[in-house]
């Protein structure tokens, strides 16, 4: 089944799942065939050389993919819902980590900066990212400082015309071929939430990168970034000063969507791929049936959580339990479904990857600790 609810060559015939449309559908069917040819060909490659060339980024810029959230007036469509049709299309790729570097840049880096920027910094890093000429990360990650925002340690202290950074952020998708990243900074001596700012911070003098390896994600460029005595102008502050901790916070609800969005298209992916194996060999027996039945339920809880969280985000309400409900229980059901089509047709390189690349789902965004713990709030625990 598709996003949607219907088949892959059926995408347009049934009544589109709202908050889509018969218009977003039709767009299903184009970024489809854009992946099929320009993304899915090259994934083993890409796997393989463990990265993807920057000029795929420059592809989807090109294609119009890049800007669907963004406003018009800084070159988008103004098209939310386009994004994450473009978000599930994305993830159907067959490899995790070239549907992450390419989301962290559209998804994840580029709208702090659409929604807190300046117009000059929405001309420098916005535009130019939505075309796919800039590339941005996002670095809020540290060495001691994963799912715990306040505890950052990477500092920015002031001087004239700006700051100067020292720190470094680790786990930073895009972090080898970033030309600006988001940066989450300690910018007072007060400890907690308070005192965190955000800084436009473009690769040169003092920012260095090393590549990380991972258990899955091999497409994705994934860093260690150290910056050392890194000058960043006055201008290059994001938002207002000593209050990232919200812009972090603001930020994470569109991240951890697009997280369950991509999760759900993962996991629907490789029941589709095992279920035309097992038809394919004649068919299986009670145990196997059973199995995928499960699968597949998990799949439809997931998109039915998915777009009600998807819902009450863009309608501008409380959609905190929503969404961390969403991305809690997504990213834990997609590695099952993964598993479970392993499990059910044997060896096969495309389930395997997903298996892995799946793995990361329950710790990224925010783990599921964090997830269970922010649930509990919403509960008044």
């Amino acid at each position: 089944m598709s996003a949607g609810g219907a088949t892959a060559t059926t995408a347009t015939r049934r009544r589109p799942l709202p908050p889509l449309t018969e218009a977003h559908e039709e767009l299903r069917l184009r970024i489809r065939a854009w992946v099929a040819a320009e993304l899915t060909p090259h994934v083993e490659a890409w796997e393989q050389a463990g990265s993807f060339p920057d000029d795929v980024i420059r592809r989807c810029g090109a294609a119009g993919w890049l800007g669907l959230k963004f406003p018009v007036e800084d070159g988008g469509a103004d098209d939310p819902v386009g994004a994450v049709v473009f978000a599930e299309e994305l993830a159907r790729c067959g490899s995790g980590g070239l549907a992450a570097g390419i989301g962290a840049h559209a998804g994840i880096a580029l709208p702090p900066i659409a929604r807190f920027g300046t117009p000059e910094q929405r001309e420098r890093y916005l535009r130019p990212g939505i075309r796919g000429e800039l590339i941005a990360a996002l670095g809020i990650t540290e060495p001691d400082a994963g799912s715990d925002v306040a505890s950052i340690r990477t500092h920015a202290r002031r001087v004239e015309g700006g700051w100067v950074l020292n720190g470094a952020k680790l786990y930073i998708t895009n972090g080898m071929r970033a030309d600006v990243i988001v940066t989450a900074v300690r910018s007072t001596a007060a400890g907690g939430h308070h005192g965190i700012s955000f800084l436009l911070v473009e690769r040169g003098a003092g920012v260095t990168s090393a590549p990380l390896r991972k258990l899955g994600w091999h497409a994705s460029d994934t860093a260690l970034i150290t910056f050392d005595d890194v000058a960043v102008p006055e201008g290059n502050l994001l938002g207002p000063e000593h209050e990232g901790f919200r812009l972090i916070m603001e930020n994470f609800a569109w991240e951890r969507v697009m997280m369950a969005i991509g999760a759900v298209a993962a996991a629907e992916l490789a029941l589709e791929r095992t279920c035309a194996v097992v038809a394919g060999a004649g068919g299986a027996g009670q145990e196997t049936r059973h199995a995928l039945a499960e699968a597949g339920l998990l799949v439809e809880q997931g998109r039915a959580l998915t777009y009600h969280a998807l819902r009450l985000h863009l309608a501008g309400g409380d959609a905190v339990a929503a969404v961390t409900a969403a991305k809690l229980a997504t990213q834990r059901a997609a590695f099952e479904v993964a598993d479970a089509c392993l499990a059910a047709i044997g060896p096969d390189p495309a389930l395997e990857r997903a298996v892995r690349d799946l793995r990361l789902g329950p710790i990224g965004g925010g783990t599921d600790e964090i997830m269970r713990e922010l649930l509990g709030r919403t509960l008044g625990l």
